[in-house]
């Protein structure tokens, strides 16, 4: 379940204590780990940090915008549908990238355009240059988070796949967080163009730090040298990728967790508090404040229980999937003109789950890809989510128009593509899980006939 350590060379099997199974600690190659690898890390994931606090910035600005442009709801959704249309549709070139360039390049060039992408949105005079603003920053924001797991891969052991691959997850939460709490009153305190442009200058201080300190992977633990070049080889990798029922799991997994909650904060969510449920924008802006912290907070329980047990990765999504269904529909179905709060709390909590959720995805697809492949797969599970992200913004954005405003009719969406997950899911879980234990009994005979050698000390 946890990721395929970065080089060939053979290593000892690890203790029984070892997270996922005994297959990610057995195979060889781990890196060490240690205070290094947390520091080269802790650069990497802070630029996914900044790429999330401008991703998410406009969910706490969508009526704003929807005010400076002049637009309706189908137009303003179209804001983000855009954002995460670039994101969507950069995720498998960006894995590739990744493989063949190496994390650090990749995360600079990305920094650059969703920098570049933030402070074209602060001085944007129309909505045509603002949409256009927020497409260079979605194709900015979509190089960061592969390539934060990519580095994670190379400087940790395997078995720390899942805890680390969930801190990743919990840091950009803390970027939504400080949309909701900083941006947010920033925007309301100095306006839309300070608010903006003084929020890029973090993408400056970002790029200088990974400039100065980042590296793609620690002594003696690169990657082999890859022959392969031009269209043939992108198609092998592409094509060996999709083959296998893990990495298509991933995706799928990706795909029913994420949505609800992105959907909430990255558009709909206040709009719907404040329209629909009748709350002032300070008590909205509290609980898509809670939907954060309870992310952060779920993630670090979903990755320590993953870490340890390996089936516990299938019943943790399809658990957060139910449960999401289950108070969505409780809060859409309620009685009465509102909600009560205490509906809304649990929702916002609930909701919470979805991020963590999502990063499942990956620790099916990371273990059914060797080292050279690890960027294509995490591209095609990092699709999943953002594909019905979209799909759901645009849809309640058109229902909302269809049918004058009526968030119930309009939410229903959600429930629509969370049953197409689920199917792809529960189709696909046999496969896949068969597949993976092929590969636990392969590394388990390679490991059993290669002399054991010392290696480093394990994070």
């Amino acid at each position: 379940m946890s990721s395929t350590p970065p080089s060939p060379s053979p290593s000892s099997p690890s203790s029984p204590s070892s997270p996922s199974s005994a297959s990610s600690s057995a195979l060889p190659g781990d890196p060490p780990g240690g205070r290094r690898a947390v520091t080269v890390w802790s650069v990497g994931v802070s630029v996914y940090f900044v790429a999330v606090i401008f991703r998410t910035s406009l969910g706490v600005a969508g009526l704003d915008a929807a005010d400076r442009f002049h637009v309706n709801a189908s137009a303003l959704s179209t804001f983000s549908i855009l954002q995460l249309l670039v994101y969507a549709g950069m995720q498998i070139p960006v894995g590739l990238m990744v493989d063949r360039l190496g994390t650090k390049r990749v995360l600079t060039l990305g920094v650059v355009l969703f920098t570049a992408g933030q402070l074209g949105f602060a001085f944007s005079p129309t909505y045509g240059t603002a949409l256009a603003s927020r497409a260079l920053l979605g194709c900015g924001d979509a190089m960061t988070f592969i390539s934060v797991l990519r580095l994670g891969t190379r400087w940790f052991p395997a078995r720390r796949g899942p805890l680390v691959a969930q801190l990743a997850g919990l840091v950009g939460m803390a970027g939504n967080l400080v949309s909701t709490l900083v941006l947010a009153r920033l925007l309301h305190g100095v306006g839309w163009t300070a608010a903006f442009a003084g929020s890029s200058a973090a993408g400056v201080v970002v790029l200088v730090l990974m400039l100065l300190f980042l590296k793609d992977h620690p002594e003696g633990h690169g990657p082999e040298p890859s022959p392969h070049r031009g269209g043939a080889y992108v198609r092998r990798q592409i094509a060996a990728s999709w083959r296998e029922p893990g990495t298509r799991l991933g995706l799928w997994v990706h795909f029913t967790t994420q949505f609800p909650a992105m959907v909430f904060l990255l558009l709909w969510g206040l709009p719907f508090l404040v329209e629909a449920q009748g709350l002032s924008r300070a008590t909205a802006g509290e609980l898509l404040t809670l939907v954060v912290l309870s992310n952060m907070t779920i993630g670090l329980v979903y990755g320590q229980i993953v870490a340890r047990h390996h089936a516990a990765r299938l019943p943790l999504a399809l658990g957060t999937v139910l449960s999401t269904a289950v108070v969505w529909a409780a809060t859409l179905a309620y009685p009465g003109d509102h909600a009560p709060m205490w509906l809304l709390v649990v929702e916002c909590a609930v909701l919470g789950a979805c991020g963590p959720a999502s990063m499942i995805g990956f620790d099916f697809a990371r273990p059914a890809n060797p080292p050279e492949r690890q960027g294509t797969a995490s591209g095609i599970t990092n699709m999943g989510g953002f594909v019905a992200s979209m799909t759901t913004l645009l849809a309640v954005g058109v229902l909302l128009d269809a049918t004058g405003g009526s968030y119930t009719v309009a939410f229903s969406a959600v429930f629509v593509l969370q049953a197409l997950g689920i199917s792809q899911i529960l189709r696909l879980r046999k496969p896949a899980v068969r597949r993976e234990r092929e590969r636990l009994a392969a590394s388990r005979v390679e490991t059993a006939h290669v002399p054991a050698r010392a290696t480093g000390t394990a994070l």
